[in-house]
């Protein structure tokens, strides 16, 4: 059994290793570079019910990289759960295939170490950081990353809605080249995020179901975010992309639907609210210097109209929450941009009335003309249907009227501008 100062000696050796200097680096790689956030899968809670517990699994994870380093580090995540976890053994690779694959390519995989050691107990409630992996991932490659979990373990802490197939599988099989599949899913377990050594900066975006990557196709990376990565490529500019988007989430306010609602179900995975959550996801992004943020249409329309009174949102209340992640950011010395609320008028998700997009049009005219923002990426207007501004452009449409499909990602993607960035 692994005492508490063994346990505790495993955190902070990882938190010594990742605090090693550019400096430290440079010295060590010939080059001025340091850890840049490459990857991320913001962590939620779960709800009460139809709790996952794993035992002697391997979880493989599918993991598209934004920019390339010659180096990396995993960040792993106990932060909802209530008791230590165990992690036997994490292992990474680069990924043959694409799609649903989850082969490795031969000589490519690697062990994981946090403070030295291949085990490590994760605090309740904590991170914890590996300590550097000598492997290098060119910018777009697609990495695996294997954790395998030896004791029973209580999925407490995960990302819900990952729109890439992930898998669990028997035993310890980190090192496979190929594994067995017992279970498939579209979750991200205990992996909260991947950063490499490069000299590039990160760009992170901020946003709900429609920056997470809502109703694109599975396996192919069609979020807008990641559509923004292959263009910032295109162009020569040198970026990683993080996204930190949660379906569901809200500005102001955590899950809270009321008993009886269709969301009371699943609201956990929804995330705490962005002001909540903002020094976690954004902040704390390795290398982070920019921050987009799209959100504003939870906090108008979830959960419809059984929201309860004290959720019911104004216009004046979402611009106070922009005003409080602006000053957070500059705080931090990062630029942040603001992204226009989609239109979303006669969404199935009972999320329009004539109340609501009043709100929005005040909302998106004080992003758009408040001079707050570093700069605005003005989404609402790519995205708004010919001659007719309140709802969505069918051709952008996944067929809820809210949430683009493919085409439309790529729209609100080719909508940024890449001035900000060069």
């Amino acid at each position: 059994m692994t005492t508490r100062r063994e346990m505790l000696a495993l955190a902070s050796g990882a938190a010594v290793a990742a605090a090693v200097s550019p400096a430290a680096a440079a010295s060590a790689h010939g080059r001025s570079s340091h850890d840049v956030g490459t990857w991320a899968a913001p962590p939620t809670t779960i709800p009460p019910t139809g709790l996952l517990t794993l035992s002697d699994r391997t979880v493989r994870h599918v993991v598209h990289i934004s920019t390339g380093g010659d180096r990396l580090r995993v960040r792993l995540t106990n932060e909802f759960g209530n008791t230590p976890l165990r992690i036997g053994e994490v292992r990474v690779a680069r990924r043959a295939g694409s799609g649903a694959s989850t082969d490795a390519v031969p000589g490519t995989d690697r062990g994981v170490t946090f403070g030295g050691h291949r085990s490590a107990l994760i605090p309740a409630g904590a991170p914890l950081v590996s300590d550097p992996v000598e492997l290098r991932v060119p910018a777009a490659a697609d990495l695996l990353v294997s954790i395998y979990l030896p004791a029973a373990t209580p999925v407490t802490t995960l990302f819900a809605f990952s729109y890439q197939d992930n898998v669990i599988a028997a035993g310890n099989v980190t090192a496979a080249r190929h594994v067995t599949a017992t279970q498939t899913l579209q979750q991200v377990l205990f992996l909260s995020g991947v950063s490499v050594q490069s000299t590039a900066s990160a760009i992170v975006t901020l946003g709900d179901s429609i920056t997470n990557g809502a109703n694109t196709t599975a396996d192919l990376n069609h979020r807008w975010p990641d559509l923004l990565a292959a263009r910032l490529r295109q162009a020569g500019i040198d970026r990683g992309v993080v996204n930190v988007g949660i379906s569901g989430n809200r500005i102001l306010h955590d899950p809270n639907p009321p008993a009886g609602n269709p969301a009371e179900a699943y609201a956990a995975y929804f995330g705490q609210s962005a002001l909540r959550r903002f020094d976690r996801d954004v902040l704390a992004q390795p290398g982070a210097s920019d921050v987009i943020v799209l959100l504003g249409i939870n906090d108008l329309g979830h959960p419809g109209t059984s929201a309860p009174e004290s959720e019911v949102v104004s216009a004046d209340d979402l611009i106070a929450g922009h005003r409080q992640m602006i000053a957070r950011s500059r705080q931090a010395g990062l630029r942040i941009f603001g992204g226009t609320i989609l239109p979303f008028k006669d969404d199935t998700l009972d999320f329009w009335s004539a109340e609501n997009e009043r709100k929005r049009q005040a909302v998106n005219r004080f992003i758009r003309t408040g001079g707050e923002y570093d700069g605005v990426i003005d989404f609402d207007r790519a995205m708004q249907a010919p001659g007719d501004p309140l709802h969505l452009n069918p051709a952008y449409d996944s067929g809820d009227h809210l949430h683009p499909n493919d085409a439309g990602m790529a729209v609100m993607a080719a909508a940024v501008p890449l001035r900000f960035f060069r």
